[in-house]
């Protein structure tokens, strides 16, 4: 069962079936229920492969990956739900599915394990879950699935959620049981008080559970082929977005929360083209381009000013994209917004010249940052006698940071920061592999108050970035028909506002 909030427990004013002679009522006179499943999903192959690849590495163990349970969002209201991403990379299933599912592979005698899918499957239409039930009844949330639709969907073997507990705990003390624990805490408590009851050590079971955790999200910094070609409809959805936004930008100017009406803007198109937005969306106009997480979107869009806009769809998978243009607002770069943006289109420019097998993925940063710092050297702004060499010593200067301090780079897949559970060494100092998709997004940042600022530069904020593949001989950006230098942006905003 998912997680119950105390009010929910203590509402008690919805209006019920309490007859037995409605009940009978209801469950009289249904049309059979037409398929909904009529074949393997085109993402059941590669998650058995990923199954297949991390069976390997836990041999005759017990491996629980969780979807997660609804969460209450007010009273007795939940969120929508989107599942762990643990589950998602490894059965195939994306948008709101299947709250207070659990992925359990079990470890065969001969080797391998068989993947099983404990879920609340489609209630019965003589039971008062059927029309009862608000949270999880057909009659409130709609139809969820048989056991057979899943097992043809995914090809992997389907059980009722109520046989979790006693298949997964029944011999802890002789199998070792993992857990993907941040999936579902309610769960894991449970799940830790039965591997205890069943003999399983309680010291170590931490420890233990986070190594499956660490493994399955090191997994996923190479891209198999469904996967790149789910990125592809993310960035091309994104795309259209964007332009969604520039032919909206004339109906912004000017309203009391212009930022938001770009916001809603990209939204529809994302609800439209996908299961929605990746991440909350940056729309920040004018100074508010210099909050790096500006996501209150409560601004004015105003004519002359830039508007930083930072956003991606994502698709029903869960794959998102993570595009940012730094558009004029009324179509053409000031000379000053021009100066910085070129300045930052030349970082981006050497970041993505960086993205190669046998690079490391610190080398992007290393590769935009120096020209980052040889802009700010040439404008005068670092202290009086520091080179540029000087400040990029990670030691003893670090200047330029001043004006940019995020990193270049992100890995970018089921989560928009993706692969947060590798180490340093495995992530930062690692070296690109073909497969990668990563992030190549730098910037600068003059706020409106900075003294430190040329007054030209005051108030204004670049940042470009684009989603970008790591191929065998260099790298492909997927979000290159999103045009980029600021002569390309300011056409791409006639073009799309004809004129």
């Amino acid at each position: 069962m998912g997680w119950v909030s105390e009010e929910q427990k203590q509402a008690d004013n919805r209006a019920r079936a309490t007859t037995d002679e409605l009940r009978a009522f209801i469950r009289e006179d249904w049309a059979p229920r037409r398929p909904t499943v009529t074949g393997p999903s085109p993402a059941a192959a590669p998650a058995a492969a990923r199954r297949a690849v991390l069976s390997a590495a836990y041999p005759k163990q017990r491996l629980v990956v969780p979807a997660g349970g609804l969460k209450v969002r007010s009273n007795d209201t939940d969120y929508v739900f989107r599942p762990h991403t643990a589950f998602a990379y490894l059965t195939g299933l994306g948008a709101d599915r299947e709250p207070d599912a659990v992925l359990v592979l079990e470890p065969l005698e001969d080797g391998g394990h068989e993947a099983v899918l404990y879920f609340r499957p489609l209630a019965d239409r003589d039971s008062d879950e059927f029309f009862a039930d608000a949270r999880y009844g057909e009659f409130w949330v709609g139809a969820r699935p048989t056991l057979e639709d899943v097992e043809l969907e995914l090809g992997l073997t389907a059980r009722h959620v109520d046989g979790l507990v006693d298949a997964v705990a029944k011999d802890a003390g002789e199998v070792t049981v993992r857990v993907v624990r941040d999936a579902d805490h309610e769960l894991t408590a449970r799940l830790d008080a039965a591997r205890v009851a069943n003999g399983a050590a309680e010291e170590g079971l931490q420890e233990s559970d986070d190594a499956l955790a660490h493994e399955v999200s090191l997994m996923r910094l190479c891209k198999d082929d469904y996967e790149v070609e789910q990125m592809r409809e993310a960035v091309a959805a994104t795309h259209e977005g964007f332009e969604a936004m520039i032919a909206a930008l004339p109906d912004a100017v000017g309203d009391p929360r212009g930022e938001r009406w770009l916001e809603g803007t990209f939204g529809l198109t994302a609800r439209h083209r996908g299961n929605g937005v990746g991440y909350d969306s940056i729309c920040a106009a004018g100074d508010h381009a210099n909050t790096l997480h500006w996501i209150k979107n409560t601004g004015e869009v105003t004519a002359g000013e830039l508007v930083l806009i930072d956003a991606g769809v994502e698709v029903d998978s869960l794959y998102t994209a993570d595009i940012t243009r730094t558009l004029p607002v009324d179509g053409t770069y000031t000379d000053a917004q021009r100066e910085v943006y070129d300045a930052v289109y030349a970082a981006q420019q050497a970041g993505i010249a960086a993205v190669k097998p046998g690079n490391k993925f610190s080398d992007v940063h290393a590769a935009a940052i120096r020209v980052i710092a040889e802009h700010l050297h040439a404008w005068g702004l670092l202290p009086e006698g520091v080179s540029v060499e000087d400040s990029l010593d990670k030691e003893h200067g670090q200047y330029h940071r001043r004006w940019m301090v995020h990193g270049t780079s992100h890995h970018l897949g089921l989560d928009v920061h993706d692969c947060a559970l590798a180490t340093r060494e495995e992530y930062m100092d690692a070296e690109l592999r073909p497969g990668m998709v990563l992030t190549v997004e730098p910037g600068l940042y003059f706020k409106s108050d900075d003294l430190k600022a040329p007054e030209r530069f005051r108030g204004i904020g670049v940042r470009i970035e684009d989603d970008v593949l790591v191929t065998e001989d260099g790298c492909e950006n997927l979000s290159d028909a999103m045009p980029r230098s600021s002569e390309d942006v300011e056409a791409w905003v006639r073009r799309v506002q004809g004129r």
